[in-house]
């Protein structure tokens, strides 16, 4: 019922072009609610699959993050937290051309409003599949990176190794935060890793890692410098200095290429 009351509340308030899927019926059959959708083709993480895992050509990103971006802004405008955003709960509005280099259609729609909460709504401090586990742009931020880069980019369960591996990739968490964050940091100021990790194969996991510049180098040839600045923003441990859904659309990322 959640997620028909948000759904009716997007479609009251909707303008223009729909970057959601759209809510056709709803019943109650023994107890159990069904909701009917409209039809829509594959996720972008089964389309990732389909294709071997293949990073996205960086256009083809471009056109899907824009998209992203504005569904998230107009989800934010109306002071509304999708939080699980993912590659899986991102399809593609047609189910043909659904392989590289022939997909022919970019449009896509954000599935699944089960967990969105409005903000302020009283709601779990943990949301969203663990992997992804952030506040909502930065969900963003990491499904841009998997179609970058073909895979997920924080691959864990365990919530030390997932800072851990944070600070491998974007480099040491702000003083200020750390002052606040408790026992996961040595005297306060520096995470206790790897004297916390939970197995050797975790330790190996966080090494494997590389700065986030490096990263989108080794996959990317065109557009890097963009990118790079684009995800840096969308990534910043501090919220007042990272950039929002609104901002980040008008990054010169996505006007490079008009």
């Amino acid at each position: 019922m959640i997620e028909i009351d948000v759904l009716q509340h997007l479609a009251k308030n909707e303008k223009g072009t729909s970057g959601r899927v759209q809510i056709r019926n709803w019943f109650d059959i023994r107890n159990h609610i069904c909701i009917v959708f409209e039809k829509l083709g594959p996720s972008l993480f089964d389309f990732l699959k389909r294709n071997k895992y293949s990073p996205f050509p960086v256009d083809l990103v471009r056109e899907f993050v824009h998209q992203l971006l504005e569904s998230v802004a107009y989800m934010h405008d109306l002071l509304l937290i999708n939080t699980d955003l993912k590659p899986e709960n991102i399809l593609l509005v047609s189910s043909e051309y659904v392989k590289l280099p022939g997909c022919k259609s970019s449009a896509i729609k954000l599935i699944d409003f089960g967990t969105t909460a409005f903000d302020n709504q009283n709601h779990s401090s943990i949301v969203s599949t663990r992997h992804y586990r952030a506040p909502e742009i930065i969900l963003v931020s990491l499904a841009f990176l998997q179609m970058n880069l073909g895979g997920a980019l924080f691959q864990t369960h365990e919530n030390l190794e997932h800072l851990a591996m944070m600070e491998m990739v974007l480099g040491p968490l702000p003083e200020h935060m750390i002052r606040r964050a408790g026992k996961i940091f040595r005297s306060g100021s520096r995470l206790n890793w790897p004297e916390g990790a939970v197995s050797r194969e975790s330790i190996r996991a966080v090494k494997k890692l590389d700065r986030l510049k490096n990263m989108v180098s080794q996959h990317v040839e065109s557009s890097r410098y963009f990118l790079v600045d684009l995800l840096e923003g969308l990534l910043k441990y501090d919220p007042s200095e990272r950039l929002t859904a609104r901002q980040a659309l008008n990054h010169p990322f996505f006007s490079e290429s008009k």
